[in-house]
């Protein structure tokens, strides 16, 4: 990469430019989720339209988060990493509550499977993100229902974002395995909108670190549904 003065300008002015455009969508994001609110399914026509476009702001919103998320080098001590204890009732609460509307609007029911009074150690805002956006994709390809699912599986939390859809191809599981092993073969970031999702779990499954383990991520097929399977595993 080249590290002349010429390029940290543009590195800032893409940077600049991209929370600008993030700012914007969110306010647009926000706007669809309300008037979608108070809408009505049966009477109003453009129901269908409006959501959409939620689910489309929603999308961009996410890749505009993770994009500036990774240019402020996500794991490098500039970046405000915050492992907390969090309870996975407050986890799982938090999750449904940012996809509600979008999930009502689309007819996708919403099934969930966790302790609430299970503790774990991680960051909210960066795992919230992650499962946003994991539930986000997962509305793209079910045919009606998503389950978020958490459980202690041999000392680590495994959170799995299945859906009952006809599964994740060949191409995207070789992308989420090279996503874990920081290759960007498989990744192509200008036509392939889920591998920067992918890039961005997977260095956050990494930052969470316990005892010589880290986090780790990956894609299968099959679970409750037999559909697409994401899951994420923290230490």
């Amino acid at each position: 990469m080249d590290d002349a003065p010429e390029s940290n300008e543009l590195f800032l002015f893409l940077a600049s430019t991209a929370h600008d455009m993030k700012n914007s969508v969110s306010v647009l994001s926000g706007t669809l989720e309300t008037l979608l609110a108070q809408a009505a399914p049966g009477t109003e026509t453009a129901y269908p339209q409006m959501a959409h476009m939620l689910y489309q702001t929603k999308r961009l919103n996410d890749n505009l988060i993770q994009l500036l998320a990774l240019y402020k080098q996500v794991g490098k001590p500039a970046y405000p990493f915050d492992m907390q204890p969090l309870a996975m009732g407050d986890l799982v609460a938090q999750v449904a509550a940012a996809s509600r509307i979008l999930l009502d609007s689309r007819h996708i029911k919403l099934e969930t499977s966790a302790d609430p009074d299970l503790v774990w150690h991680l960051d909210e805002d960066l795992i919230v993100g992650v499962l946003g956006h994991a539930i986000n994709n997962a509305i793209h390809y079910t045919k009606d229902t998503i389950r978020l699912a958490i459980a202690v599986v041999d000392g680590d939390l495994e959170i799995r974002i299945e859906d009952n859809g006809a599964g994740y191809s060949a191409a995207m599981l070789e992308a989420g395995v090279s996503a874990m092993h920081g290759s960007s073969a498989c990744v192509n970031f200008l036509t392939n909108s889920t591998g920067l999702g992918l890039y961005f779990s997977s260095e956050v499954a990494k930052m969470h670190k316990h005892r010589q383990r880290a986090g780790r991520l990956r894609l299968e097929n099959g679970g409750a549904y037999g559909g697409a399977c994401f899951v994420l595993s923290l230490p």
